[in-house]
């Protein structure tokens, strides 16, 4: 799964019928959720935030820019948020399956694309800005959308894209790429903000103001106060009170989990607090998360209890969960909180299916599921058997956990991805079904249609080669186990090195048949050669290992 965010900020937020607008925009683009929308009054300002596949956020973004621009008048505008168009800016976040380079290379793309086409001067700012001075979105936004046309008239101004003329309807638009910002509370056992407020100062990025022996703030040459840096980086917080839950909280953004990650604000919130006689009773998140912090919350957690952390991301999300309290002042709903989990695609997914339902399904007359999808979770029981015996193996030998914690981490990762091929082998069956349905009444229908038809093909062909290239990790994880692994389990780790070879020639048959008849001599030369020495390798290793248990037994 490809995933971005992006939180665009429109410069209104009285009127119903242009947000709604606005929205509808953003939710007309398929591939793309609108996950929230955040509106103040006082603002006259609202917060959109939009998750999905990089190319149908662009687009959304795009169409909502456009919206915003045509609706907006920024002649007419007044409200307490500083603003420099009608939409004001639009970051581009990296949430799973892209990097920030990706999201920088978005940022320009949209940015090209709106000056050029709607005539709005375009700032890039953050990890896309091209100049030094551009990084701070403060720093663009100076004397706001008033001073805007006299400052563009400074070439040191100019803006990265669109026109270098101010467009007094629009203004400009300032886009970028920013890390994941989340926003996370952490709860005390105490009403006191004045205590919240002291932790808050410890552990923030900016620190508390230095003072001298008498307590007087120290100022340095420039007349500012001298600072004292807090103990945990890219993170902000103040401490507040909070009525409806009768209890003071440490509220924290934390601008980069990559720098600060949740576990680490809420185990520094806990040190902290015991330096201060008080404890720690749980946390809470606002708004969304990425699946990525919470699996490393969990994996956290359970080192700290000396257990294996290669388990299923059901099990390291209940762990992360009950040792962070997200719990305690309202259920933590994995379904509705985690992003990736919130803009999963509907409709009906083999491995989510119960053993019984998918051997019925597989059972009946369609052609799909077929080998294919068998072949994939073939491999994906070799790498949950690896991964168990790396469990059961952990509290024995503890001179093997390091070894044994990567090993099992990456067979959930195998697993996992070989139950995506289940589907994603189904899935490409499937369009070859649909692109041989199209019609072929005249020839550039029938052009089309074989285009579509050896698109589809060779997507069916590659999603089986990608199992075997899988079944030779798998097969080391396998190795590794019948090596290292509890005497105990060795049939375990053998049964896993078996289906590997089961695994790998039901998908190298696959390759074959779907070969056949397939009009790219390239392709199939170059598909058909990986496919023969992946198969050479998987079934030599896997009798070499067989011969090997036997002699064990």
């Amino acid at each position: 799964m490809r995933l971005i965010e992006c939180v665009p900020n429109f410069s209104e937020g009285r009127n119903q019928k242009v947000l709604s607008a606005i929205a509808d925009a953003i939710s007309s683009i398929d591939g793309v959720e609108l996950l929230d929308v955040d509106s103040g009054v006082a603002t006259n300002r609202t917060v959109m935030t939009m998750v999905g596949e990089p190319d149908a956020v662009v687009e959304a973004a795009f169409q909502a820019i456009a919206k915003a621009a045509e609706l907006i008048d920024m002649r007419q505008h007044k409200g307490a948020h500083p603003r420099i168009g009608a939409t004001d800016v639009c970051p581009f976040i990296p949430v799973a399956g892209v990097t920030m380079q990706d999201c920088v290379e978005l940022a320009k793309l949209l940015a090209g694309r709106v000056g050029a086409e709607l005539s709005i001067p375009i700032y890039l700012y953050a990890e896309a800005a091209q100049k030094p001075d551009r990084f701070n979105l403060a720093d663009i936004r100076k004397g706001e959308y008033e001073a805007l046309s006299t400052r563009m008239q400074d070439s040191a101004f100019q803006p990265d894209f669109g026109p270098d003329e101010f467009n007094p309807t629009a203004g400009a638009t300032v886009i970028g790429a920013r890390p994941f910002l989340i926003a996370y509370n952490v709860n005390l056992n105490t009403k006191s903000p004045k205590l919240s407020n002291e932790i808050a100062l410890n552990i923030r990025e900016g620190g508390r103001a230095k003072r001298d022996a008498d307590g007087k703030i120290i100022k340095g040459k420039d007349g500012r106060a001298e600072m004292v840096a807090g103990t945990l980086p890219a993170t902000k917080a103040v401490g507040w009170f909070i009525d409806e839950y009768r209890r003071a909280q440490v509220s924290i953004n934390l601008l980069d989990y990559k720098v600060t990650s949740v576990h680490a604000a809420f185990d520094e919130c806990s040190r902290q607090a015991e330096a201060l006689g008080l404890r720690t009773t749980g946390s809470e998140l606002v708004g969304l998360i990425p699946l990525e912090p919470m699996l490393q919350a969990g994996r956290h957690y359970l080192a700290k209890q000396k257990r294996c952390a290669g388990v299923p991301d059901a099990e390291l999300i209940e762990v992360a969960v009950q040792s962070l309290g997200l719990a305690e002042l309202a259920p933590f709903d994995p379904q509705k909180k985690i992003i990736e989990y919130r803009v999963a695609k509907a409709g009906k997914q083999l491995r989510d299916l119960s053993l019984s339902s998918f051997v019925d399904e597989l059972s009946s007359e369609s052609a799909a599921p077929g080998g294919g999808s068998v072949a994939a979770l073939v491999g994906s029981l070799s790498a949950a058997l690896s991964s168990m015996v790396a469990n059961l193996t952990y509290n024995k030998f503890a001179h093997l956990h390091d070894l044994l914690d990567r090993a099992a981490i990456e067979a959930q990762a195998v697993k996992d991805a070989f139950l995506e091929a289940v589907d994603a082998d189904t899935v490409a069956f499937n369009k070859i079904i649909d692109a041989r349905r199209l019609p072929k009444e005249n020839a550039t229908q029938v052009q089309t249609r074989n285009e579509a038809i050896l698109s589809a093909s060779k997507e069916a062909t590659l999603v089986p080669l990608s199992v075997m290239e899988r079944a030779v990790k798998a097969l080391d994880l396998a190795e590794l186990m019948i090596t290292n692994g509890n005497p105990n389990s060795l049939s375990d780790a053998a049964v896993a090195a078996t289906l590997c070879r089961s695994c790998a020639e039901g998908a190298y048959f696959n390759v074959l048949i779907n070969l056949q008849g397939l009009e790219d001599e390239h392709f199939c030369a170059d598909t058909r050669q990986q496919a023969d020495e992946t198969y050479t390798e998987v079934l030599r290793r896997a009798e070499e290992l067989s011969r090997a248990v036997r002699a064990k037994l």
